[in-house]
């Protein structure tokens, strides 16, 4: 099992920025990719970025690239978002997610087996 818990969502307005955490517990070694998903009321879950554990390598909504980074920090068993530019249709739950890259192809999720409880990210014009 892995245990996932976010920190730093907030209420922000737009063109702000705010830096999420993600921090892993439990048996991490058996995933290789760490990510977020957001969901907005009404919508769909949807990946926004992830990162291999391994080779660092990234992959990003085309919605947020350009404005967001995904870090990760093995040695804390630590990730983290960075969000820069936001916007109002940012707003979201915003979830950590661990497993097996890739873990979304398109509107797909695929190799998600963990999730955290997800942070509220609110962002207004």
């Amino acid at each position: 099992q892995v245990q996932l818990v976010e920190s730093g969502g907030g209420s922000v307005q737009a063109g702000g920025s705010l830096r999420l955490s993600c921090a892993a517990s439990g048996y991490t070694y058996s995933t290789n990719c760490m990510g977020w998903f957001r969901q907005a009321p009404e919508k769909e879950r949807e990946g926004v970025a992830a990162i291999s554990l391994a080779g660092g390598s990234t992959a990003y909504a085309d919605s947020v690239k350009g404005r967001f980074t995904i870090s990760r920090d093995n040695a804390k068993n630590m990730m983290y978002l960075q969000m820069n530019s936001l916007k109002p249709d940012d707003t979201a739950m915003y979830y950590c997610a661990a497993g097996f890259c890739p873990l979304w192809v398109g509107p797909t999720r695929r190799g998600v087996n963990y999730w955290g409880q997800g942070t509220q990210v609110t962002v207004s014009s």
